[in-house]
């Protein structure tokens, strides 16, 4: 049950974690997980997405994917295949131990990548209706949480 101050309103605690959880659902649900797929020209697998973006800061063993993507092995494996199909990675040796190979984006991925990365970026309906004020407002209370981090 929610505490409540004196004039029956929430308390500061409740309200701020009202509108975070309101956050995080806009930041879950927005783009759609649907739209993302769409931008990486993955199918539906939520797995694709998040393994693609684990590979942006460079190669993987399969391991080290499956970790990323918070996906188990045999279904890395699959995904990669997958991936591989659609010519937006691709298996090396890895130079370090021969056994082993590294899945890397391909040209063709990246280029999917800065796809998806733009449909990350556009604001949801609605956002670009504030005024320059309410997003200048907006942007410096969302500094303040992020330094408080720090």
């Amino acid at each position: 049950m929610p505490t409540e101050n004196n004039d029956n309103h929430p308390s500061q605690e409740e309200q701020a974690a009202d509108i975070w959880a309101t956050i995080r659902d806009l930041a879950v649900h927005y783009p759609s997980p649907q739209a993302q797929q769409d931008a990486l020209g993955v199918g539906r697998s939520a797995g694709r997405v998040r393994a693609m973006m684990a590979l942006t800061d460079g190669p993987l063993t399969l391991s080290a994917l499956a970790e990323a993507a918070a996906i188990d092995a045999p279904y890395a494996t699959l995904v990669v295949d997958s991936l591989e199909e659609r010519n937006l990675v691709a298996r090396k040796p890895d130079p370090s131990d021969r056994r082993r190979k590294l899945v890397k984006l391909t040209p063709t991925g990246k280029k999917a990548i800065a796809k998806l990365t733009e449909v990350r970026r556009q604001p949801p309906p609605g956002m670009a209706d504030l005024s320059p004020a309410d997003l200048t407002t907006l942007g410096a209370l969302i500094a303040r949480i992020v330094a408080a981090e720090d």
